[in-house]
């Protein structure tokens, strides 16, 4: 039997996550849907009736360029006259058509030409590749019904609101649509939603029970009904409809609709009815620009810029002062000027116009002053250092074919000013594959095998064992808090010698079952059946095969099921099910065929359960439970849930196990392992019954109550729990997290890490990663347990966290050891309090003294807030890494953000403004990358400052000797030449190129990177050094010139040097000076930088 009649039988009305939401015609009302926000009417196919107002909606053509034809030339011409340097140089290329200015308009207009007109291609490439993108888009075909059943292809730009379209198996949604039916008989489809939501796991829609039955192309022929429904609104996770079909009305919900952007994954097709096109689907509405980041040294670099501007208006006053004292003074006297017959720029009578009209010649004249290509010179440089970053090998991921992706250059520099990292742990630290390792059955445990965070941890506390005792704080500690014993620690390493001595067979075998790293005969090959408790583990083996809503699929190669779940841990799961013997195999209308093997000899019984009802896993619930009859009648609830959540639903009679579990959930806690803990309770067949009809009444309900109303109903029946055992996850470590952590702390580098993790789990987390150190200083930051909700209660818990919080600052402040570090361990309950706005400033003081910081059980919100206290109350450089949905507020907010494209999608790579496949490339990102642009970057920008001041200084020198006459020294040719082409391709190739260590000494010295975060070059120390270099520089050029050429005979005739002699043997001093300095402070040479730096002396 193929697959897909496999899956074609299933029927999942009667589960609750999509029962719950199924319409019924007479129970349910239609949503009373009026006013403001809700006046969308939707013709379903009759798209010709959308043509004309009101009806007439935005097409289902995207655009996410910046420009089109028509606005690129306005737009791109604003974008570079928002900065002031290009203002200015505006200005002066319009002054200098007019008599007064010193330069011809050539001078003055080409070299602003050149620079914005680069500027402005280069936005246009940047801009053609979005276009190129979105074309691309626009046309995928889809099929489109054109009429009497028929349906052919057609470009997604061509959909209009009302068309019905066939989307086919892995093809992506052209618009958001309203689902009506599928190849599956009930009408449900699989979605993937990683394009929105950055989740790989599958989520599944359900068609209208009314539209099921349009199944095929033909019954489309004579298909129609109105949909109203919201307006346009970016909620993703929210639709509120009715449609009207056949004369009846029925409510829609977010469950029948398909998003733009999202995948249809294991359905052979779906019929659907578009409701939102283009930029008025929920994709597009959520696409808002990222937050504009701007680099430490951009910024300073504007204060520099109004420095010069300063200067440049200063020197200009004093010219005019000069110019007005010649003019009123001595030029009546200079009879060859011809006094009588003089311009009114010039005219002594006039001395307020003429020194008005002399300050406006100067400020062109010394606009040589600012750097009019440093801007485009700069933009050139990141890119192409973007470029070398990208083509990085050793960054390079070969497992998924992943290199680094610098996906915006304004902020290479910033990379090697980095204070403090903020990192998610699950994906980011950890690579998110689950595998099954132990498990707490009726109070024993089982699994002998020891995680990779354990074994890690053991070795890395044993280090230091041998002179220091375990005395990690003398901070007070809750006696909660996971330590680890040195029994422990022998165990640990025992036990990872086992492991290693097993054949070579037995391993690759172990290797082969994806999910499954279990070790323990007493469970293996039925030996369970041989154990004290067999029937609570038989129980906990059924629990595990039937308490979930994955979908087999049977791989007709080897014979072996795998697992479409809507999690990791879930999928692991079921795979450690099949290997213990209990195969869940098959998921009917309302059933699921468990393959039990009660011995050696592989004999399996097919066993059905009945599925009643579902009820399903949210973050808020922290537990899902399925309700089923057995063979025999029996009526079981299976639940699994986090533990706490468990234990306070637990019977009298079902704490038998209770004291046990929690002490291996507490050994598991401290081994870095993911926990759940499994439940059962009977049922009565009249108690079912009495709650199964409030469950239906509850399903029924329209209204903003109906989730809290299934939420009371549902916890009715999870009451009574009778406790079996926990399940103990891994998930592993990244390969080289503890080096790279390690490294980028030897390299002054603060590291926080944001979990939802238990404090046990995270301590130990932290140990195996290098984060926490033997012989580190632990500071414990917990709330007091409390129920209670009364506001003075809250002020206790306050006080209490405050004391804790000076208390531990206090004890860093008494500390003599230099030495000595810290660690800060903090849950998200006391977070909240901690980042009130009255004690966040103590709490960030503590948490900056300390050189880690744990944050544990964080929500994405924490991880923002925690984010943006980091960056504005320090003031320093914050990174924040990660790689899910949650981690997207926490990478947006940092002044750098690093996305890992790993298996929980691509959200956070696409807020990113760095993507690495891998945690351990961060190192190699931030220390070699990010100190090598840093130092190029600083020293590219004072070098330009210091080129142009020794270039404008001299023309201000020769205007003074010259009598402030606003004469230039230059050719204006060489005025044109000098920033564009003479000296512009050494400082782009020492910004490209420069090297002052190569990359193995950077690696092996981290400490080296600690000249960015201290700013060391480009500190007003180095910059004011600079700017006196060129004011030397420029002194020493003129007066050497101007007494050498002053009185000697230049000619062979005798004659003196002209001033264009003068202005061409001072201009080719500049530039052999300028291009000297540069290869003075270059480290390393390449062919690239001999040819820029001597060619341009040359030329």
């Amino acid at each position: 039997m193929t697959r897909g009649r496999i899956r074609a039988k299933l029927r999942r009305s009667h589960l609750y996550t999509f029962g719950c939401l199924k319409p019924s015609t007479t129970e349910e009302a239609p949503h009373p849907l009026q006013g403001p926000g809700f006046s969308r009417t939707v013709y379903c196919n009759q798209p010709l009736l959308h043509d004309k107002r009101p009806l007439l909606y935005c097409k289902n053509d995207i655009s996410t360029t910046k420009y089109n034809v028509i606005t690129f030339f306005p737009k791109a011409l604003f974008e570079q006259f928002r900065r002031v340097a290009n203002i200015y140089f505006l200005l002066a290329a319009c002054l200098s058509a007019s008599p007064i200015s010193p330069f011809s308009p050539l001078s003055m207009i080409a070299p602003l030409a050149f620079v914005v007109g680069l500027s402005m291609a280069k936005e246009a490439l940047e801009d053609s590749r979005r276009f190129v993108q979105d074309v691309k888009v626009n046309r995928r075909k889809v099929n489109r019904h054109k009429g009497d059943g028929i349906f052919g292809p057609r470009s997604w730009q061509n959909i209009m609101v009302g068309d019905v379209v066939k989307v086919n198996k892995d093809q992506f949604f052209p618009a958001d649509l309203l689902l009506l039916s599928s190849s599956y008989e009930d009408g449900i489809c699989y979605v993937e939603t990683m394009n929105l939501d950055g989740e790989t796991n599958l989520k599944v829609k359900r068609s209208l029970e009314a539209t099921m039955t349009l199944d095929n192309d033909e019954v489309f022929k004579d298909f129609t009904g109105t949909i109203q429904c919201e307006d346009p609104n970016p909620n993703l996770y929210t639709f509120v409809g009715n449609l009207d079909y056949e004369c009846q009305i029925y409510p829609l919900d977010p469950s029948q609709i398909l998003l733009r952007d999202s995948k249809l994954r294991n359905t052979d097709y779906i019929y659907g009815v578009a409701i939102f096109t283009g930029h008025d689907s929920k994709v597009m509405q959520n696409s808002t620009k990222s937050p504009s980041k701007r680099s430490t040294i951009e910024k300073k670099m504007d204060y520099i810029i109004y420095t010069l501007f300063t200067v440049l208006i200063l020197i200009s006053v004093i010219s005019s002062i000069g110019f007005i004292f010649k003019t009123k003074y001595q030029a009546p006297k200079w009879w060859y000027l011809r006094p009588d017959n003089i311009e009114y720029q010039y005219d002594p009578n006039k001395v307020g116009v003429a020194g008005m009209s002399h300050l406006i010649t100067a400020l062109i004249l010394y606009g040589y002053l600012i750097p009019i290509s440093l801007y485009v010179s700069i933009e050139v440089v990141k890119v192409l250092q973007a470029t070398f970053i990208n083509q990085d090998i050793q960054m390079y991921d070969e497992e998924t074919g992943t290199p680094a992706d610098a996906r915006t250059s304004n902020l290479n520099e910033e990379l090697g000013q980095v204070d403090t990292i903020l990192s998610d742990k699950t994906g980011t630290l950890t690579c998110n594959q689950m595998d099954f390792l132990k498990c707490s059955i009726a109070g024993t445990a089982y699994g002998v095998r020891s995680s990779e965070i354990e074994v890690a941890a053991a070795k890395q506390m044993a280090s230091d064992h041998e002179d220091q005792e375990s005395d990690l704080s003398n901070f007070p500690m809750p006696k909660s808090k996971a330590r680890i014993s040195w029994d422990n620690v022998r165990k640990a390493e025992e036990i990872e010698l086992e492991t290693v001595v097993t054949s070579k067979g037995d391993e690759d075998q172990k290797h082969a079952i994806k999910g499954f790293g279990f070790e323990d005969d007493r469970l293996m090959n039925c030996n369970w059946l041989q154990e004290p408790n067999a029937d609570d583990l038989l129980m906990f083996f059924r629990i595990l095969a039937v308490c979930h809503t994955a979908i087999p699929e049977l791989n007709e190669e080897t014979g072996v099921y795998t697992y479409e779940a809507e999690s990791p841990d879930e999928g692991a799961f079921l795979v450690a099910a099949r290997e213990f013997g209990f195969e869940f195999c098959r998921r009917t209308q309302s059933s699921i065929f468990i393959h039990e093997r009660f011995s050696a000899s592989r004999k399996v019984v097919e066993r059905e359960y009945k599925l009643l009802n579902l009820l399903d896993f949210t973050s808020k619930r922290k537990r899902m439970s399925v309700i089923v009859r057995d063979e025999e009648g029996s009526l079981f609830l299976f639940c699994k849930g986090a533990d706490s959540i468990i234990f306070d639903r637990l019977s009298k009679n079902g704490k038998h196990y209770l004291e046990a579990t929690t002490r291996h959930l507490n050994e598991y806690g401290e081994a870095g392992l993911r926990t759940l803990a499994l439940a059962y309770r009977k049922l009565d067949e009249q108690e079912y019954t009495a709650w199964n009809n409030e469950f239906q009444k509850a399903k029924a309900a329209v209204g903003a109550d109906r989730d809290s109303m299934l939420e009371r109903v549902s916890d009715m029946m999870e009451k009574g729990l009778i406790l079996v055992g926990a399940t103990a996850v891994e998930d592993k470590l990244q390969k080289g997290v503890p080096q790279c952590i390690d490294n980028l702390a030897q390299a002054g580098l603060k590291i926080w890490v944001l979990t939802g993790d238990k404090m046990e789990t995270a301590i130990n987390i932290g140990f195996a990663c290098s984060l926490l150190r033997q012989g580190m200083k632990q500071i414990c930051i917990t709330t007091p347990v409390s129920d209670s909700v009364a506001t003075d209660v809250k002020q206790g818990i306050k006080d209490n966290i405050l004391n804790q919080i000076t208390n531990g600052s206090q004890m860093i402040k008494l500390e003599k050891d230099p030495h000595a570090a810290f660690a800060l361990i903090i849950d998200g309950k006391t977070l909240t309090y901690a980042l009130e706005d009255d004690m966040k400033l103590l709490f960030l003081g503590l948490a900056v003294d300390c050189a880690s910081v744990i944050c544990c059980r964080v929500s994405p919100k924490q991880k923002a807030l925690v984010t943006r206290l980091v960056k504005q109350g320090s003031g320093k450089t914050t990174l924040a890494i990660g790689d899910g949905a949650n981690d997207v507020g926490m990478i947006q907010e940092a002044d750098i953000g690093v996305g890992i494209s790993g298996v929980e999608g691509m959200q956070a790579v696409m807020a990113s403004d760095f993507a690495i496949a891998q945690f351990r490339y961060l190192e190699r990102l931030l220390v070699v990358h990010g100190h090598w642009c840093y130092k190029r970057i600083a020293q590219m920008i004072c070098y330009f400052f210091y080129k142009n001041i020794t270039f404008g200084l001299t023309i201000f020198y020769f205007e003074a000797f010259t009598g402030f006459s606003g004469q230039s020294v230059y050719d204006d040719w060489y005025m044109i030449l000098f920033n564009v082409v003479l000296t512009s391709l050494p400082v782009i190739s020492l910004g490209v190129f420069e090297q002052d260590v190569p990359s193995e000494v950077c690696l092996q010295f981290p400490a080296l990177y600690q000249q960015g975060p201290k700013n060391l070059f480009f500190d007003w120390y180095r910059i004011l050094g600079w700017m006196g270099n060129g004011l030397y520089s420029s002194l020493i050029i003129f007066l050497l010139i101007v007494t050498i050429f002053y009185d000697q005979a230049f000619r062979a005739d005798g004659q003196v040097a002209d001033m264009a002699a003068v202005g061409t043997t001072m201009f080719t001093c500049i530039i052999w000076t300028v291009n000297c300095q540069i290869a003075l402070t270059m480290s390393h040479f390449t062919w690239i930088q001999h040819l820029f730096v001597w060619g341009s002396i040359a030329t």
